[in-house]
């Protein structure tokens, strides 16, 4: 009898311990709106020096945001715009898409959105790509000849068990941008792997998740690579 008990409580253990698991894995809600400052300090600052049209906004999470003020410099002579909001995810974007991409008229939009939707909010792959799709259609239906250059997922110290995942997004976002020649994937997570296929363990600040200085450079000349082929053509070379 007293057996019978252990092994009752064993199992009411294993299923309590499954259903954890299960639930651990369910998306998490994206509530948009806790970036509503963020955007009106954009749209305040536009007020003051609205960006030329023609541009390139660059969008995405806290690895974008963090790398706001210097991006105009790593980026150089590609006139960019940046519109990075730390910790955001695709969705994110995506209710936003009008007001920080589509109103500055521009020529191209970098996004980086995943690292957050894989290892915060358990956003299934399929769903992070579907709302990348949304975000493109959005974009075109506005401006048709703007290019979408959609980043993959980056590796991490601090994100090495959701990694799995991070790749099956990075899978589909290589698919979405094979079914248009006017988007374009960039590979950011390769550069980050050692010849082994761990990430690099000295490119990221205390944190394991954001990038330091040797990161950011790698970061900015692998993007700068992937941009300059079609970008370059369109900047004056006017003093």
């Amino acid at each position: 009898m007293k057996m019978m008990r252990l092994r009752s409580v064993a199992t009411a253990a294993l299923l309590v311990a499954g259903v954890a698991t299960m639930a651990a894995a369910q998306a998490l809600p994206i509530d948009p709106s806790r970036y509503e400052g963020a955007i009106q300090a954009f749209e305040a600052a536009d007020r003051e020096n609205m960006p030329p049209p023609g541009a390139i906004v660059v969008t995405g999470s806290s690895s974008i945001a963090r790398w706001n003020d210097a991006m105009p410099a790593a980026l150089a002579p590609l006139s960019v715009i940046p519109r990075g909001f730390g910790g955001s995810a695709m969705a994110d974007v995506l209710h936003f898409v009008d007001r920080v991409v589509i109103a500055y008229q521009p020529r191209a939009v970098v996004i980086y959105e995943g690292d957050n939707d894989t290892g915060r909010f358990m956003v299934p792959p399929a769903t992070i790509a579907s709302e990348l799709e949304q975000i493109i259609a959005a974009v075109h239906a506005e401006l048709p000849e703007t290019r979408v250059y959609v980043m993959s997922v980056k590796p991490s110290l601090a994100r090495v068990a959701v990694w799995d995942k991070a790749q099956e997004t990075n899978a589909l976002y290589r698919e979405v941008a094979a079914a248009d020649e006017r988007v374009h994937y960039i590979d950011v997570a390769t550069p980050f792997l050692q010849a082994d296929g761990t990430v690099m363990d000295d490119i990221f600040i205390d944190d394991g998740l954001h990038l330091n200085e040797k990161g950011n450079r790698i970061w900015a000349s692998t993007i700068k690579a992937a941009l300059m082929p079609l970008e370059a053509q369109f900047e004056s070379t006017n003093d």
